[in-house]
This record gives structure tokens, sequence and C-alpha cells, in this order.
């Protein structure tokens, strides 16, 4: 049996129409062709579907259900075409997307989320909270379309484009003693007796490394008292009294009672955000489309 959609729109038109004439006039082809398309569809399903005469065409029992079909079969075949027409256009579909801690208290990435809500509604969005080096993998392996993460060594297939370059800040107790600083002066020097509270070394976040390395840079070598995963954890602990931090400033949007954050004048106390994707893996229309409006925001 080898039957064609073709073969299917003929056999709906003849029956909507009852008129060979009129059904080939609408098919936009003679009328002989249609004939033989009818008849040869007849003898694959091995019923016959048409009565006919020379004045009159009718449905038969068997062309009644098979008509009935045939509307399912075609139906379904314009749905699937145009769910995949809708996919290609970037209007229907999933994207996935990695990304660190602070990613949502970043103002470029929630109004782009916003925005890309708004142009593209159908599209379900999958957000995974995994740090920047848990990212690297799902990237490699198309786990993940996009990554929004810190600064970090990536690896050949990935790349990325800066998002924004993010300041750093002390995030200290309230009335603890640096908060009596004139406002621009707090430096990396002037954290360097004070108890940290910071990431575990186990954890894997970018910003463990980046941070250490300024401040080594700078010739402080922070006591650490205090080893957390979770950001959100370090600032909990810091209001506690528990010691002192430096977080980006996309966490000062959390406010927590007991908790003062401080500006540092150094000028590399900042930290990159990255947008990265797979450099081989060709990006869907959604993905390209949320790409676009985060490093349009950010500008």
């Amino acid at each position: 049996m080898n039957i064609e959609l073709r073969h299917l729109r003929y056999f709906v038109a003849v029956a909507e129409e009852l008129h060979f004439g009129r059904a080939a006039e609408r098919l936009r082809i003679s009328q002989p062709p249609l004939s033989q398309q009818i008849q040869a569809l007849e003898e694959m399903v091995g019923a016959r579907l048409l009565a006919r005469n020379n004045r009159n065409v009718g449905l038969t029992q068997a062309g009644e259900m098979f008509l009935k079909e045939a509307y399912q079969v075609l139906d379904q075949v314009n749905r699937a075409a145009e769910k995949a027409a809708r996919l290609e256009r970037g209007e229907i579909g999933e994207l996935t997307i990695g990304f660190t801690s602070s990613a949502p208290f970043i103002s470029v990435v929630s109004r782009s989320l916003r925005a890309f809500r708004q142009l593209s509604p159908n599209v379900h969005i999958k957000m995974r909270e995994v740090n920047t080096k848990q990212q690297l993998e799902p990237l490699l392996n198309g786990e993940l379309d996009l990554g929004v993460m810190r600064n970090t060594r990536l690896p050949d297939a990935l790349q990325h484009q800066l998002l924004l370059c993010e300041p750093l800040l002390a995030v200290v107790p309230n009335g603890h003693p640096l908060t009596q600083m004139a406002p621009g002066t707090l430096r990396f020097a002037d954290l360097a007796q004070e108890p940290f509270v910071f990431f575990s070394r186990e954890v894997g976040t970018a910003l463990y490394d980046e941070i250490l390395a300024l401040l080594a840079n700078a010739g402080v070598s922070p006591y650490i008292t205090q080893e957390v995963g979770e950001a959100m954890t370090i600032i909990g602990l810091v209001a506690a009294g528990l010691g002192i931090s430096i977080l980006p400033m996309s966490f000062g949007r959390v406010k927590i009672d007991g908790v003062t954050y401080l500006p540092l004048a150094e000028p590399d106390a900042m930290t990159e955000v990255w947008l990265v994707h797979h450099r081989n893996r060709p990006l869907t229309v959604a993905a390209q489309t949320l790409m676009a409006l985060m490093l349009n925001l950010h500008k």
C-alpha cells in the first residue's frame, strides 16, 4: 500500500464536491487524471469509496468512514507542519539556560528574560541554577543551550560574549568599623585582619579563584573562618556577625537585615559575567533571540 497525501486530498475534494469536474477544477488538474488517482486509491484501499454513475457521485459506507480518517490525517500533517514552522521561527520550543546564583539579581538578565517572555510566550524556558564550572559539561553535551556565568577558563568548543563587568563589594555586618570609612576609600588591605565567610573550595565556583587571586595580588591572605556553598548563606552568616566577605554587586540587591554593602576603591575589584554557548552547535532561533536581548540591553 503506497497511499500518498495527494490521494487523500483528491479524495476529499471529490467527496466534498460530489462531482469530478468541480473537484478537478478546485484541485487545478484535469478530470481524467483525477479519476485515475481515485481509482488507484480504491485499489490500494481494497474498497469502493465512491458510488458513481453518469449523473451522480456519492460516498459508500466505506467512503464515509475513509473520509473521516482522511480529515484526521490531513489535519495532523497540517498541524505538524505548522508546529515545525513555528519552531523554526522561535515561537515555540524549549530553551534551557544555566545560570549562577547571582544571575537573577543582575538587572540585564532579569529584564532580558521578561522581554523574551513577552516576545515568545510559548517557548518553555528551563532555568538550571549551577555554578560556573558546573555549567561547562552540560554546555558541551547539549544539555544547556546557553550559560550565564562568571569568567573562567573555557574548553575550546565553548565561546563567550561579555555580558557586563560587575564591581565587587565588601559585605560587612551593620555597625562594623569598616562602615565608618569614607565612601569609596575601602581597599583590599583594609580587610586583611578580618575573619572571612567565603565559598568552600570544594564547591568549585569561579568567584572562589577570582576573588582570592585579587586579594593575593594586593598582598592579602584572608583568614577564612567559615566556608559555605552558597552566596546567600554567606550573606546570612555575615548578618549574624561571623565575619565579612566579598561578593559581586548584584548581590547588593538582596536586602537582609544586619548587612551593609561597601564599594571597593580597587580599580581591579571587578568580575565579568559571560554569556556562553557551544561554538559549533547551531543555536535555535529562541536562543538567538534571548542572546540578542541580553547583549543589546546591557549596552
